[in-house]
């Protein structure tokens, strides 16, 4: 049997991020290289997890994410 995905570091684990896709906001939990993959082929992803404001998490492509925290010179 073969690990069909694997935890990755990065930089804004635990930090609050947006999902660009749709705009949601929440922590990122997780960043995992998965096989999505139902077929002996596998197909390999990168993939978010983001606890969004409702405390459910849900999973977007890490090119998706940005970080939503202020930067120093950012207005509110």
């Amino acid at each position: 049997m073969t690990d069909r995905y694997e935890y990755l570091p990065h930089h804004l684990l635990r930090r609050r991020v947006r999902d660009i896709a749709s705009g949601v906001e929440g922590e990122l939990m997780a960043v995992i290289n998965e096989d999505v993959s139902h077929s002996v082929h596998p197909h390999w992803v990168e993939l978010a997890y983001i606890r969004g404001p409702s405390g459910r998490e849900f999973s977007t492509a890490v090119a998706n994410i940005e970080s939503a925290e202020l930067h120093p010179g950012q207005n509110t």
